[in-house]
């Protein structure tokens, strides 16, 4: 059953349908779709979405706590991460790639998430200093870490 968040959005505005509507989602006739979530299926979702906090600077929503089995970061796009039962089993078919922001490197990014709980997964930098760092967050979801535009000029 969904909690915090998640669940005031669905329930509060009258299950699926009405969420999307009021979201500006899914509609026919043309109009293409928003991406409103990203989802994580995890096994701690409070302390998943903690370290995104953290990597993000994006705010867990308030409604949010540490026993609920759906937690909302709010960002663009928003992140939900729910809870399963089941453990990451292969590799992501979808990921993030993220940048420093700020006119914070690559580089100086991907120390800052091994400090928040990250780690260096593969690395893909090439020696003339382009490429990228393939990186997993504390359950082990793939992340790239990228250079920003700002460091390509």
């Amino acid at each position: 059953m969904p909690s915090g968040a998640f669940r005031n959005l669905l329930y509060g505005m009258g299950g699926v349908e009405n969420l999307l509507d009021s979201l500006g989602g899914v509609e026919l006739g043309g109009r293409m779709i928003d991406v409103h979530f990203v989802t994580f299926d995890c096994a701690q979702p409070y302390e998943l979405a903690t370290f995104w906090s953290r990597a993000t600077g994006w705010e867990i929503h308030p409604d949010d706590g540490k026993e609920d089995d759906e937690v909302l970061l709010q960002g663009k796009p928003n992140l939900l991460f729910i809870r399963v039962p089941e453990g990451k089993s292969a590799k992501n078919r979808l990921h993030l790639d993220v940048t420093g922001s700020d006119g914070t490197t690559r580089d100086q990014e991907v120390e800052r998430l091994v400090g928040l709980g990250a780690v260096i997964h593969e690395e893909r930098r090439d020696p003339d200093d382009k490429g990228w760092v393939v990186m997993l967050d504390p359950e082990g979801n793939e992340f790239c870490v990228c250079r920003a535009a700002y460091e390509k000029s």
